[in-house]
């Protein structure tokens, strides 16, 4: 199963039986069987969909994202059926409720990702010891936090704390690792001001999608979070899910700037914010899709797990189907 990534001007989809096609200024440019997608990506300027279009990738199962033509950000989602075991559901909201149980769930996220924060600068300290004394510095930070993170005592709030912390200082050691060129001095994003951050903001939000899709898939519901608290306009349980990928997505993004694959030539400002042009964004979802399986694979069997879970206790909610009306 793949992603299409659709970022071209004027292009029109229509429905041809089982397959989507192509139309670009009015000439069919090519055909793609819907059965083989699991992902549409939609990111073109003046993209024109036939009625029926996004329900018919739905059918098939595939997710459909729609994401701002110029800013790395997303507009619109559009998922395929629903899974129909309602237990699941009732269980993970009955959860949310427990405290304990979100409390564990969270110190597990939070370990995860430091533990993969520290993995990142160890293996750049090697890579890189011409800057070996800011990324020892940060290190030792990670560390410190790490051993304030093994406190049995740490409650939901201080564990955010310990969070954010540990973010600070691994994008404190990250900045040393680019390019001055590049501008990158931490993290900023609403708009992301240079290219490092422009890629982070992209790939986040891509991988924010798989998170919602692998989520929605095994039956979860992916608003219901349990470290990200239930918010309007917030996949909360998706946000959760992807906290320990995040230093793996850094790492890629400073691997694609370390080879080249993108540079600064790619990037473009307006005002404030920093734009990736349409030939960077064809190298980097060419890199990402490359690049993807393993996280996929990752949140497929985490959300897997969370459902089985949570569909052995739910049943107890559940009228029988042999019940009579």
């Amino acid at each position: 199963m793949a992603t299409l990534f659709l970022d071209r001007a004027q292009l029109e989809l229509r429905v041809d039986g089982e397959a989507l096609a192509l139309y670009e200024e009015g000439e069919r440019r090519g055909t793609v069987p819907m059965k083989l997608l699991e992902r549409v990506v939609i990111q073109g300027r003046q993209t024109r969909l036939e009625s029926g279009v996004l329900g018919r990738l739905g059918e098939f199962g595939a997710t459909t994202l729609i994401m701002s033509p110029r800013a790395h950000r997303r507009l619109a989602l559009v998922l395929g059926p629903k899974h129909n075991d309602a237990g699941i559901r009732i269980a993970q909201v009955h959860r949310l409720m427990d405290d304990a149980f979100c409390l564990a769930w969270s110190r597990d996220l939070v370990q995860a990702k430091l533990h993969r924060q520290l993995r990142l600068l160890n293996r750049a300290v090697l890579a890189r010891p011409d800057v070996r004394r800011a990324l020892t510095g940060a290190i030792e930070s990670l560390e410190r936090i790490q051993v304030e993170l093994s406190d049995g005592e740490v409650n939901i709030v201080r564990l955010r704390g310990l969070e954010g912390a540990a973010a600070r200082a691994s994008f404190q050691g990250l900045t040393a690792l680019f390019a001055p060129a590049l501008n990158f001095t931490g993290r900023n994003r609403r708009p992301p001001r240079d290219p490092v951050n422009a890629c982070l903001s992209l790939a986040y939000t891509l991988l924010h999608f798989d998170a919602v899709r692998a989520a929605h898939v095994a039956g979860l519901d992916p608003l219901i979070g349990f470290y990200h608290r239930p918010s309007i306009g917030r996949e909360s349980l998706a946000s959760d899910l992807i906290e320990p990928m995040r230093p793996v997505i850094d790492e890629w993004v400073w691997t694609l700037f370390r080879n080249e694959v993108l540079r600064v030539s790619y990037f473009s400002q307006d005002g404030d914010a920093c734009l990736l042009g349409k030939a960077g964004r064809q190298r980097f979802y060419e890199h990402w899709e490359a690049r993807s399986t393993a996280h996929r694979r990752w949140l497929r069997a985490r959300c897997s797990k969370l459902a089985r879970y949570l569909r052995d206790e739910g049943r107890q909610w559940l009228e029988s189907p042999f019940e009579e009306a």
